[in-house]
């Protein structure tokens, strides 16, 4: 990770009392948190946000621990995964583990523990060279201009003329990655979901149609249109972008604005 980005945390505790001290603890740490009380809530942001780690408590009012730790680990980018629960005996703790968890931490706790677990858990996982953010884009991925404005994949972020900036979800980059990386071709919405989601992704899924939308809508919001991005219906996309100088010149010119 970045030396200037903090590892953000997801908490998902449905005690609002615990999860707020869980938070100020991690806060405290130098981390950054996000909150959720319920299992599928909190799966839909670390779905679409990159999130170094989470700190689950199995017991949900929605969904089962062990069936959220599996979705996660299904995701294109897996973060780390501490369960935090009140049923700390070594079969709950074997079954976590066995199912993928990082590491198990029981109820009660004690804070100097959790913080140095989480930190030793992220450090590993950080070694591990986990900087994936989906099937075809990582934090490394170079800067890369796509129809004038320039996307940056460490910070999640297209920068568009004039220096105003949007960030991007996970998906968005990956699409417009593997756009911008096969110019001039017919793509099939079979090879940008796979290359984007996985080979194991649901290719019937709408979801890429509504990233679609997403990406047109953010360029619309700052005046430049999409028509170099052309839907070839019942097939897939065409990306056929400006020639590279006019490209350059165009980020060029947003830069000094």
């Amino acid at each position: 990770m970045s030396s200037k980005q903090k590892p953000l945390v997801v908490i998902i505790e449905d005690d609002r009392s615990l999860a707020a001290s869980l938070a100020d603890d991690l806060l405290t740490a130098g981390l950054s948190t996000q909150v959720f009380h319920k299992g599928a809530t909190a799966l839909k942001f670390v779905g679409e946000s990159y999130v170094h780690l989470v700190l689950l408590d199995p017991s949900l009012p929605d969904l089962d621990g062990l069936a959220v730790l599996d979705t996660i680990r299904r995701m294109s980018h897996s973060p780390a995964v501490i369960f935090l629960s009140a049923q700390r005996d070594g079969k709950h703790v074997a079954r976590a583990l066995e199912a993928g968890a990082d590491d198990f931490i029981g109820k009660p706790h004690h804070s100097e523990e959790l913080v140095a677990r989480v930190r030793a858990v992220l450090r590993r996982s950080e070694t591990s060279g986990d900087s994936r953010l989906t099937g075809n884009a990582a934090l490394g991925t170079d800067v890369f201009i796509f129809n004038g404005a320039e996307v940056h994949p460490e910070r999640l972020e297209i920068v568009f003329a004039g220096n105003k900036s949007r960030k991007l979800g996970r998906k968005e980059l990956g699409i417009l990655y593997h756009l911008h990386a096969n110019p001039g071709v017919i793509i099939s919405r079979h090879s940008l979901i796979h290359a984007v989601w996985g080979v194991h992704a649901d290719i019937r899924s709408r979801s890429l149609d509504q990233y679609i939308a997403k990406i047109r809508d953010a360029y619309a919001a700052y005046g430049k249109s999409l028509e170099c991005l052309r839907t070839i219906h019942g097939i897939g996309y065409w990306y056929e972008p400006a020639p590279p100088a006019a490209e350059e010149k165009a980020a060029r010119k947003g830069r000094r604005a």
